[in-house]
């Protein structure tokens, strides 16, 4: 695969849609509970206001680690792009801050879990359960292709489920406003577009791509280039090859495949989605066809799964997670060097000695985060 070329040099054009008010917030608003997940740069934790009760997933990037991968660009758009949009079936931001050695976002806390571990525990979805998710995916990605934002990390693990069933888009790390093309390399393998993988400029068609690769997923049990104890370079060759590499599975219907081959059609001028009619193409699809599509956007559609939520702050949905005391780190006096970068996360942390942690059964320590009146 191509080296990755530099965030950091990439032209980001000016973002212009207005973005809401944030609220100030301080590690001793929240109780830190548990990890709902870890990645390269920090964790999410689940976390309790102290003001209103209410539960909320703070994202927590060390800004050392960022700076090194050179994600400075992707983790400021990330904050920009969630505080400019507003959907039903995209995860809400309500403000960011910072101490020396760490960013914080505070979000919805979505309780469904992922819709990763849904297709996992189920192997496959039946198809009018893969529809229901593809057409409120298709709806969250025109509106902000509307806002000319390319979303770029399109997956099962992105995809939440609220406590009704409906989606969640989350993890807007790759997220970049995109009036025309960009040419950065990032995303995951398996959903990666041919031009991508030949860092080629490409456009907001990538994430259409991303659909067609995601409905398939959710059809089969996994990705249409996915091999087994394969390598990168074979995978991202038979991206290349498209159409001829798949493995098409009997059971699946013709107008199944068909909307997937219209999504994964490697010239991206004749991609459904990025044609003359825009998203209009996917709307009208055959394999939509018995969706309303306006009922489907105002939650009036009963979801395929309810999760099982016994209660508020239930997050059995989510893998547990050793603790090991992280947030007991959180606000400690250090040199900051970074914090620069990202001049929007305010600087409102205190220092640990007043971080509220609270001991769970199934993550070990719990921890605490803050938040205030716009709670």
């Amino acid at each position: 695969m191509p080296a990755p070329t530099d965030p950091d040099l990439e032209v980001v054009d000016t973002f212009p849609h207005p973005r809401r008010h944030k609220g100030t917030y301080r590690l001793t608003d929240f109780t830190f509970l548990r990890t709902l997940g870890t990645g390269s740069f920090g964790r999410v934790h689940l976390v309790r206001s102290i003001h209103n009760r209410r539960f909320y997933a703070i994202k927590v990037l060390n800004k050392e680690k960022i700076v090194a991968h050179k994600q400075i660009d992707h983790t400021n758009n990330e904050q920009q792009m969630l505080l400019a949009v507003q959907h039903p079936f995209i995860v809400n931001l309500w403000g960011t801050f910072q101490d020396p050695t760490n960013l914080y976002m505070v979000m919805d806390f979505v309780p469904g879990g992922e819709l990763f571990t849904l297709l996992r525990r189920s192997n496959r979805f039946p198809e009018p359960v893969a529809k229901f998710y593809a057409a409120e995916v298709a709806l969250a990605l025109n509106h902000l292709h509307g806002m000319n934002i390319v979303y770029r990390d399109l997956k099962p693990e992105n995809i939440l489920l609220a406590i009704d069933g409906h989606i969640k888009i989350a993890d807007f790390g790759f997220a970049k406003y995109c009036p025309n093309t960009t040419w950065t390399l990032c995303g995951t393998p398996d959903y990666l577009a041919p031009e991508v993988i030949q860092q080629r400029r490409y456009n907001k068609s990538v994430d259409w791509y991303a659909l067609g690769i995601l409905i398939f997923e959710m059809l089969t049990g996994l990705p249409p280039f996915h091999r087994q104890d394969d390598t990168p370079m074979n995978l991202y060759s038979r991206i290349q090859m498209g159409a001829a590499a798949i493995r098409w599975p009997a059971a699946l219907g013709p107008l199944a495949r068909d909307v997937i081959l219209r999504f994964l059609e490697a010239d991206p001028s004749k991609r459904f989605g990025n044609l003359h009619n825009g998203a209009g193409d996917v709307f009208g699809h055959g394999w939509f066809r018995e969706v309303d599509w306006s009922k489907l956007r105002a939650r009036e559609i009963t979801a395929p799964y309810l999760p099982r939520i016994i209660g508020e702050g239930d997050a059995s949905a989510f893998e547990a997670y050793a603790e090991d005391g992280v947030a007991m780190m959180y606000g400690l006096a250090a040199d900051d060097p970074h914090g620069l970068h990202f001049p929007d996360f305010e600087y409102t942390a205190e220092g640990p000695s007043s971080i509220t942690t609270m001991g769970m059964n199934m993550g070990g320590m719990g921890m605490g985060v803050g938040m205030s009146s716009a709670f």
